[in-house]
């Protein structure tokens, strides 16, 4: 049986982005690792909600036009005279054909806005998944996304890895509040409610990084929840499943950060896969230096950021709910040069 979708999924799935559009007009996209604009789709569903963009602005801009230019022949056809006191004007008390035309115009507009978007809601919602497609299971936290692999084993966080032109099907959960997962490019905004599992697809029709972010106020760092999709050759995936799972890499010459890892409170929140760390708070660690981020996309995951952000997360992500870590530099230190041999 099919998860049931939220009241508010039709809107925020199809016509938030349509409606969006309208803002959005003086971004220009550049590319996949632009500045994330539906005016560039790269994957099926995408495409289908910019061409419904495209044919409600068609419409609207039809309207803008015609009211527009009725405004202006008015004013200059009707503007005041010198003799006007002298001659006044027809009177017109109703008009049955205006009424008619002022009522029958907007209500045939709104059906046809109406039935084009409920066409492409539901041959988006209701595609049949594919036998090969990829399934990922989403969890949002405040303020992180953990994405699982159910079939392939696999654990990460803030960077989603999927194959180019094959189905990726998306089971949406959120493990405190409401968020919603929204990456322009790609698809439209679908939310993750607590207790009520969602879900969404994706089929990127072109290799690249494609930026997203979380579409629901959800605390204090909701801003700072950004979302990374990598979109891989198959040969490139392939090589990143691989490598996603193995264990964590066990370097005799980090022993000390390794020790540092397992005493203090880190294990406690994050998981490394072959480790006693087995967390589930905070993100899978497993292959952190792989990333190139940290703090869901906030930072460049470099060992002087990875400093920074362990001796004090609230100064770079206000509102965080990783807590500092209460240890002197020489720790730290070791620590990060721990957590760089992650790949």
């Amino acid at each position: 049986m099919k998860p049931r979708r939220s009241p508010s999924l039709i809107f925020t799935r199809v016509l938030c982005p349509a409606l969006a559009c309208m803002s959005a007009m003086t971004c220009v996209a550049q590319g996949p690792q632009a500045t994330p604009s539906i005016l560039a789709p790269a994957s099926t569903s995408a495409h289908q909600i910019y061409a419904l963009s495209q044919f409600v602005l068609m419409i609207t801009g039809g309207i803008f036009a015609a009211v527009g230019g009725l405004l202006v022949f008015v004013i200059i056809k009707f503007h005041a005279r010198d003799d006007d006191a002298e001659h006044e004007p027809p009177q017109i008390y109703g008009s049955t054909q205006v009424e008619l035309a002022w009522s029958v115009i907007p209500i045939l507009i709104v059906v046809v806005l109406f039935l084009t978007t409920a066409r492409i809601i539901f041959a988006i919602q209701d595609a049949p998944e594919p036998a090969d497609a990829l399934d990922v299971i989403v969890i949002g936290h405040q303020f992180w996304w953990e994405f699982r692999y159910p079939k392939l084993g696999i654990v990460t966080a803030n960077e989603l890895h999927v194959p180019v032109d094959r189905a990726t099907y998306l089971r949406l959960l959120s493990a405190d509040v409401d968020h919603s997962f929204w990456v322009p490019q790609l698809a439209g905004k679908t939310d993750l409610i607590p207790d009520h599992p969602n879900e969404t697809w994706i089929q990127p029709l072109h290799t690249g990084l494609y930026l997203g972010q979380c579409a629901q106020f959800c605390g204090v760092e909701h801003a700072k929840m950004l979302l990374r999709v990598y979109v891989d050759s198959p040969q490139q995936f392939a090589a990143w499943v691989k490598n996603e799972q193995q264990s964590g890499v066990q370097d005799s010459t980090v022993a000390a950060g390794r020790h540092v890892f397992d005493t203090e409170a880190c294990a406690n929140c994050h998981r490394i896969a072959g480790t006693a760390a087995t967390g589930s708070f905070g993100p899978d660690l497993t292959h952190l230096a792989s990333r190139a981020t940290i703090a869901s996309g906030v930072l460049a995951n470099t060992p002087q950021n990875l400093h920074d952000w362990i001796q004090d997360p609230n100064s770079l992500k206000p509102g965080v709910l990783m807590p500092a870590m209460q240890l002197n530099e020489s720790q730290i230190d070791e620590l990060v040069a721990y957590l760089d041999t992650l790949h």
